[in-house]
This record gives C-alpha cells, structure tokens and sequence, in this order.
C-alpha cells in the first residue's frame, strides 16, 4: 500500500461494482486473505491481494488467487492483468511462481478522484 490510497473507500466502490469479485479468506472468522477482481470485457484486473503477515508463506495467497482466477474466467475473459511496484520483489516472485510474467508494458495512469492530499 502506498499511503495515497484509501482502501476503505476502494472496497466501497469495488461493493457497488461486481461485489462478487471481491473475496475474503477466513480463518476462525478472522478475514486473513483478500483479493479484488475485475473484468471489464477485455482483460481481468487482480488488484489489493493482500495476506496478513502471520499467514503468509502457507498457501493462502495462492488460494485467493485462483479463486479469483476461476471467476474472471467463468466470465469469459481470456487474460489477467496485474500492476505490481517495481520494487516489490517478493511478490513480483510470487507471481511469476503462480505463471504470470512481465508483459513489458509501461502502465500508466490518471486519477480521477483524489482521496488524500498525500498524492
């Protein structure tokens, strides 16, 4: 997370749009795991994939994601893109262990609606 994005104010919105691409893991009904998804009739989107610390390493990670993986799809969508910092090492190797690779694209971006004064 970088200390721009709200996350509660991005659940919100992902709620109004396909809330069934939103999914949680629990443990003992504590939420541990959770995953955004998306498909907007080109590509699937995985975004805010996220393990609490003290559950990562144990296959949970994984667990989300191909849930999330077999929804895109059931959808139709014949590609999964995700955006991960350049500096983020260890999870870009947790990608590439589950078969993602680097599209050598430069993705950018334009904010349309300013959460914070930090950005």
């Amino acid at each position: 997370m970088v200390p721009w994005y709200d996350p509660s104010k991005d659940i919100d919105r992902k709620l109004k749009v396909d809330p069934d691409l939103f999914l949680t893991g629990h443990i003992d009904g504590k939420v541990v795991a959770s995953v955004m998804g998306g498909y907007e009739g080109h590509r699937g989107w995985i975004n805010y994939l996220a393990v609490l610390p003290e559950y990562q390493k144990l296959g949970y990670g994984r667990e989300i994601i191909s849930a999330i993986e077999k929804k895109i799809a059931e959808r139709g969508c014949p590609k999964i893109n995700l955006q991960i910092r350049s500096h983020n090492t260890g999870v870009i190797e947790f990608y590439r262990h589950l078969g993602y690779s680097d599209d050598e694209v430069v993705s950018f971006g334009k904010k349309l609606i300013v959460d914070s004064a930090e950005e």
